[in-house]
């Protein structure tokens, strides 16, 4: 302990003059020798400069991808394909403290299906809210296929705090797709099925199965989907796939593909052919056009019926009013695409080797003019593909989705069976470039490359089947993200990233710019609520209240311990401990896990959360700080004593380990002295500059001043037992007066070097 001391005065009157320089202990290879030893090319560096993000570089651009079977979304940079964060969405993720915390298990049940929790989820579209069709950068919306929901991450703290059940589908693959304004977020179903819970059997396929569209209203000043508000449209059962909202010229409508419009039901155990052979027959499927201004209209006129709880607008609704029509698209389509001026459509088959581009005046026209080549056997109008098409393009075998370029006209096809990117020219119908990848390509990515504004830049391939180019990891395979530059009229392949989460199905991309994340919370907060929690805890308000068997703790969590450190309950008792984070520092986070209780929290600068469970066996349980905040993080700790039931305590003192005498606690004193001299030649350099220019440096001398304030406290009692001759509380105290000192002198460093780093200047 000694050692250690005075290791650390020397430590911190060192980084204070600037004495921690490093010796140049790197060999001195040049660019050709590195080229050399690992075979290199020119063409490589050149790819490497164009990802290469420096040691404190920032990202241009964020990636959101679907995390697949891991019900979560991946966050990554681009151009250094760099993965940032894992946001638990439909699924626990224990390092996030997601469905371990109440808070977030409150979100996790408001995606219950029949009463049921339902812990596994698979994403697949993610979508931004938008702002007259630009990307805004405050809400992320994704659904769950497997489970027909959709949730709500807030990009203010990357946290997801709404899920909603859809109560007609039973799944969804066709979500989530913005509206230009986030009035509403589209989600359309897959696999038909009854809209009821009961049993149907399936030779009732085609009269009681049913597919739709659902528009969820969104509320954009409380960030939250209104149920209530949302409706949905009756839908042939056709497998609905992927939906794209109409922009500018086509503002207020809506695009649904669909596939196996054969109304096809296979069955191998019944004798008949399985599903892929009775989906494929026919030469062309139906893209479903909705007006939802229209219907918006209709169900804010009371004029829309609900069923289930939820406003529906039957197929016999739709067609009376004009708010649904048909027209032929190609064979097995995965992906419907509207132009940054709305007024071209772009839908490509993976069974046919076009891409389709459809001129929305002509569809409107159609439509206005009851142009119609006859109806489907629901009764729904179907416009001629002669008076909807603009042109078709050979683009290559399997195309899949096409994104659009910054350039006007110029687009990007994923081709699946041909594993390759066509670049192409959809006004004039004529292919511009062909990149062959390594991959079987599924969905791709420009920057913003569905909003009205794409940038182009960089494209990223989301490849499916691996051959495989990374260490070999066993059967099962990552998923692969390839970066491509797309500035130049060629394509040019620049950097491989292995995905290990899922399947990550699809991605969107924002300006890094238009996110403006915090960094911590107000004090005592709920982030799943966003409200103040009503278990916020301030230091020394610390509190363990029993009403019955049920018991709330209300602690808090500062370097580098927990408050309470002891907390004593009975057996079969139902404990709850709400622990707020007093720190205000960026990135000071504290954790809290529990032997055997199944508890881990993650508890932000500002935040407050809960774990609560049934103490059901008496013991003794630990608990510690799960992130390394400090120092001493490894005696951040405490115990749970759980007791026997009719438990009597023994009248005995706590037995010391350790005796100090008066040159123990002299000593320690003396360290304290020099400590504190670090410490206010830190403080002369923050405040003889300008720090109060930087946010950052101003939320560290808030918490080093919050500490101080504690150094100050442990000192007087260390004092005050001194004064008594309690020699071995007063060098106790005095060691806690020098541990909030260590704390104080770390934050302060951190702030003299950041306003070091960021060009502070001298106050006169």
């Amino acid at each position: 302990m000694k050692m250690f001391k005075t290791r650390t005065i020397s430590l911190l009157m060192g980084l204070t003059l600037g004495l921690g320089a490093a010796s140049s202990a790197y060999s001195q290879e040049s660019l050709e020798d590195v080229m050399k030893a690992r075979g290199l090319t020119q063409k490589d560096l050149l790819a490497a400069a164009k990802t290469y993000t420096p040691t404190g570089g920032r990202d241009e651009y964020m990636a959101f991808s679907s995390g697949g079977q891991s019900g979560h979304v991946i966050v990554y940079g681009i151009p250094s394909m760099r993965i940032l964060k894992y946001i638990g969405v439909f699924t626990p993720e224990p390092w996030q403290g997601y469905g371990f915390d109440d808070e977030s298990k409150a979100v996790l049940a408001q995606g219950r299906i029949m009463g049921k929790d339902i812990v596994y989820g698979d994403t697949h579209h993610p979508a931004f809210s938008e702002k007259d069709g630009e990307y805004d950068g405050r809400y992320l919306f994704i659904n769950d296929k497997a489970n027909p929901r959709l949730a709500v991450i807030d990009l203010h703290d990357f946290e997801t705090k709404q899920i909603v059940v859809n109560p007609f589908f039973k799944s969804d693959h066709g979500g989530a797709f913005a509206t230009p304004n986030t009035e509403y977020v589209m989600e359309a179903s897959q696999y038909a099925a009854p809209y009821s819970s009961d049993f149907v059997p399936l030779e009732e396929f085609n009269d009681k199965y049913r597919g739709g569209v659902t528009y969820w209203k969104f509320d954009n000043k409380e960030g939250r989907l209104k149920p209530e508000e949302s409706f949905t449209f009756e839908l042939p059962p056709y497998s609905q796939d992927l939906s794209d909202a109409g922009k500018n010229a086509s503002y207020g409508w809506g695009f649904t593909n669909s596939f196996c419009s054969e109304r096809y039901v296979g069955g191998i155990e019944r004798g008949r052919p399985p599903f892929e052979a009775g989906c494929s027959q026919k030469d062309t499927d139906f893209l479903h056009i909705t007006n939802w201004k229209k219907a918006a209209e209709l169900v804010a006129a009371g004029k829309v019926n609900k069923v289930n709880g939820s406003y529906l607008i039957t197929m016999d609704q739709a067609v009376k009013e004009g708010l649904l029509y048909l027209v032929p698209e190609p064979k097995s389509p995965h992906g419907v695409d509207v132009n940054p001026k709305g007024d071209h459509i772009i839908v490509s088959g993976k069974l046919d080797s076009h891409a389709w581009v459809y001129s929305w005046p002509k569809i409107q026209d159609a439509i206005k003019n009851g142009k119609f080549e006859g109806k489907d056997p629901y009764g729904i109008p179907i416009i001629a593909l002669k008076d909807a098409l603009h042109t078709q393009v050979q683009v290559g075998l399997g195309p899949l989705h096409t994104q659009y370029d910054a350039k006007e006209c110029v687009v990007y096809t994923s081709i699946y069976v041909d594993s390759m990117v066509t670049k192409w020219d959809y006004c004039e119908g004529k292919v511009l470039d062909q990149l062959n990848i390594h991959y079987n390509i599924g969905h791709l990515l420009a920057m913003e490359g569905d909003s009205v504004t794409p940038d182009g830049k960089y494209l990223v391939s989301l490849n499916k089947l691996s051959i495989d180019r990374f260490n070999p990891v066993g059967p099962l395979h990552p998923q692969n993200h390839q970066l491509i530059d797309i500035s130049g009229d060629k394509m040019q392949l620049l950097y491989d990233m292995p995905l290990p989460l899922g399947e990550p199905h699809y991605v969107v991309a924002i300006k890094a710019d238009k996110l403006q994340p915090a960094v911590r919370y107000k004090s005592g907060w709920n982030s799943r609520t966003d409200t103040k929690s009503e278990y916020a805890t301030r230091a020394g308000r610390e509190k363990v209240e029993r009403d019955g068997n049920r018991v709330h703790v209300y602690g808090t969590v500062i370097r580098s311990h927990i408050t309470p450190e002891i907390i004593e309950v009975e057996e079969g008792d139902e404990v709850s401990i709400h622990l707020t984070n007093l720190e205000r520092a960026q990135d000071e986070v504290h954790g809290f896990a529990m032997y055997s209780q199944n508890v881990q929290l993650s508890i932000e600068p500002g935040k407050t959360a809960t774990a609560s469970f049934t103490a059901e066996k008496a013991g003794v349980y630990p608990y510690y700080c799960t992130e390394f905040c400090s120092a001493l993080h490894l005696e951040m700790q405490g115990y749970l004593l759980v007791k026997p039931k009719g438990y009597q305590a023994k009248a005995t003192e706590m037995q010391e380990g350790e005796q100090y005498t008066q040159a123990d606690y002299d000593k320690q004193v003396k360290t304290n002295v020099e400590t504190q001299g670090v410490i206010d030649s830190v403080v002369a350099f923050i405040t003889s500059h300008n720090y109060k220019d930087f946010p950052t440096v101003v939320a560290l001398v808030e918490d080093a001043t919050d500490q101080l304030g504690f150094a100050t406290e442990a000192k007087t009692k260390a004092e005050e037992y001194a004064a008594k001759g309690d020699y071995q509380n007063a060098t106790l105290w005095a060691g806690q007066w020098w541990q909030y000192q260590v704390k104080t002198a770390d934050l302060g460093l951190r702030a003299k070097t950041h306003l070091e780093e960021n060009g502070a200047k001298k106050v006169k």
